[in-house]
C-alpha cells in the first residue's frame, strides 16, 4: 500500500541529523562499555570461568533477539500524539540507564551459581530495556522519511556519533576505573556515571526527531499477515543474514581486543590506543560516505568494508606481536568497519519499502526488530566464540601468565575466525540487488498513493 510523507523529508536538517544521531551514542557509550569490557569483567575481576561468560551472552543473546520481535509488534501497535516510535525513547531512556548500571554489581560470594544467576538476570534485565529503546530509536529512521539517500545521511549521523561513543568509552572507562580506585567498585561507579549520560542523550534524541512516513494500509497491525510477508521478502532475509554475519565480527572484535593487549601484546594500557587506532580513520571514512554510497550504491560500499577488514586480518598475521603492525591493522580495519556500520541499517529500512511494494504490507518495527534479532544473535555468537575459544585453549582469568595454548586462543578469535566471517558476508551481498530497483519500487509506491 503507499504511504503519506510530510512536506520537508526530502532534506534532513543537519541539526535533526546530528539529534538523531546522539540516540547511538547513547547506546554505544554503554554497548561498546560491555562490548570492550564486560567479558573482561567478569573473568578478571569477578573471576567467572570465561567459557560460563560466553554461554551466558549467547543464551542471552537469543532470548534478546527473540524480545525484538516481540518490541518490534509493540512500535507497530504503539499510538501516541509522538507517533510509534518515538514515544520510547521518552519512556525507557531512566530505566536503561538504571538496568545497564546493576550489571556491575555482582555480589561478593563464595558460591559460583549464585554470581552466575544474577549475571543472567541483570545483563537480561539491560538487554530487555535496551530492545524497549533501540528497536523504536531504529525503526525512527525509516519514519522520519523516506528518502534512501536522506536515510543513509540519518545512519551516517548515526555512525558518527556511535564512533564518538566507542572513543569516550575506549579513552575513559580505565582512567575512571583507576580513578574510582580500580577493583570492582572502581567499575561500578565508572558505568554509573556512563548510564546518567546515556539517558540523557537518548532524551534528546527524543527532542530532536519527529516522525513523517506513514503508512495507510491498516494491514500492517495485523501480525499474521505481516510476518507472511516479512517471510516473502527475499531482501530482508539476505540483509539478515549479511547483518548476523557482519555482528559476529563486531562481537570478535570488540571483546578480543582488551585480551590482546594484555597477554599478546603485553601492555594493557595500551586498550585505548587500540581502539584509538580503531575508531579515529571512521570519521573521514563517514564524511565521504555519503558520495560513495551514492557512487557505488550500498552493496559495494559494503563490499569494499569487508576488503579492508580482510586486508587488517592478514596484515596482523605477518607480527601479531609488533605492536606498530597492530596498531596500523586496526587503522585499515576501522576504515572497513565504517561504510559496513554507515550502510546496514539503512539496507535493512530500504527493505522496508521493497516488502511494501512486493506484499502491500509496511511494517517498519517489525522489519527492524527481526532484523535487529540477527544483530544480536551476530554479537552474542562472536562474544560466545571468544569465551568459548578461550576456555578451550585453557584461559584461567586469574593467571597473570596464560599458557601457549590460550595464546593461541586469543590469536585465532582476532584473526582467523573474523577474517573466515568476512568472507562470507562477502559472498551473501553478491546476491543483494536493491540498490538497482529501489527507484522503480519508490516510483511504483509514490503513484499508488495518489491513486488512493
Amino acid at each position: 500500500m503507499g504511504m503519506q510523507s510530510s512536506l520537508g523529508t526530502d532534506h534532513i536538517p543537519l541539526k535533526n541529523r546530528i539529534g538523531y544521531g546522539v540516540g547511538d551514542l547513547a547506546s554505544n557509550i554503554i554497548f561498546t562499555g560491555f562490548s570492550f569490557f564486560l567479558v573482561y569483567f567478569y573473568t578478571d575481576i569477578v573471576s567467572i570461568p570465561v567459557a560460563i561468560v560466553g554461554t551466558v551472552m549467547l543464551v542471552s543473546r537469543i532470548f534478546d533477539g527473540v524480545t525484538d520481535i516481540i518490541m518490534g509488534i509493540v512500535v507497530d501497535r504503539t499510538k501516541s500524539r509522538f507517533g510509534k516510535a518515538r514515544p520510547w525513547l521518552l519512556w525507557m531512556a531512566i530505566p536503561f540507564g538504571v538496568s545497564a548500571a546493576l550489571v556491575f554489581f555482582v555480589p561478593e560470594s563464595d558460591s559460583l551459581t549464585l554470581q552466575v544467576a544474577y549475571i543472567f538476570i541483570t545483563y537480561n534485565l539491560v538487554s530487555l530495556c535496551y530492545t524497549a529503546i533501540n528497536i523504536p530509536y531504529g525503526v525512527l529512521n525509516s519514519l522520519i522519511t523516506n528518502n534512501p539517500y536522506q536515510r543513509s545521511l540519518l545512519n551516517i549521523a548515526r555512525a558518527f556519533m556511535a564512533n564518538i561513543g566507542v572513543i569516550a568509552v575506549g579513552q575513559l572507562v580505565m582512567p575512571l576505573v583507576n580513578f574510582f580506585g580500580g577493583g570492582k567498585e572502581g567499575w561500578q561507579y565508572t558505568f554509573i556515571i556512563l548510564s546518567i549520560v546515556s539517558a540523557i542523550l537518548f532524551l534528546i534524541t527524543f527532542l530532536s526527531s519527529k516522525e513523517n512516513v506513514k503508512a495507510q494500509s491498516p494491514q500492517q497491525h495485523n501480525l499474521k499477515p505481516a510476518l507472511g510477508a516479512l517471510v516473502r521478502n527475499k531482501y530482508w532475509w539476505l540483509a539478515l543474514l549479511f547483518g548476523t554475519l557482519f555482528f559476529v565480527i563486531i562481537g570478535l572484535t570488540f571483546n578480543s581486543p582488551v585480551y590482546y593487549a594484555k597477554y599478546i601484546l603485553k601492555d594493557p594500557s595500551i586498550i585505548g590506543t587500540i581502539i584509538m587506532c580503531l575508531i579515529i580513520p571512521q570519521f573521514p571514512t563517514l564524511f565521504l560516505m555519503p558520495k560513495i554510497v551514492k557512487c557505488w550504491g550500498k552493496r559495494l560500499t559494503c563490499q569494499f568494508g569487508l576488503v579492508c577488514l580482510a586486508i587488517s586480518y592478514l596484515l596482523i598475521q605477518i607480527d601479531p606481536y609488533n605492536v606498530d603492525l597492530v596498531l596500523a591493522a586496526n587503522v585499515i580495519k576501522g576504515i572497513g568497519i565504517a561504510p559496513l556500520i554507515g550502510s546496514f541499517f539503512a539496507i535493512l529500512a530500504d527493505t522496508v519499502e521493497y516488502g511494501e511494494w512486493k506484499t502491500g504490507q509496511r511494517t517498519e518495527g517489525l522489519v527492524y526488530s527481526a532484523g535487529s534479532f540477527g544483530s544480536k544473535v551476530g554479537v552474542g555468537l562472536g562474544t560466545a566464540m571468544v569465551g568459548w575459544i578461550l576456555g578451550a585453549g585453557d584461559y584461567v582469568g586469574s593467571l597473570e601468565v596464560q599458557p601457549d595454548s590460550a595464546l593461541n586462543a586469543i590469536l585465532s578469535v582476532s584473526i582467523w575466525y573474523p577474517l573466515m566471517v568476512a568472507i562470507l558476508a562477502f559472498i551473501v551481498l553478491c546476491f543483494y540487488h536493491l540498490d538497482k530497483i529501489s527507484p522503480t519500487i519508490l516510483d511504483d509506491l509514490e503513484n499508488e498513493k495518489r491513486a488512493v
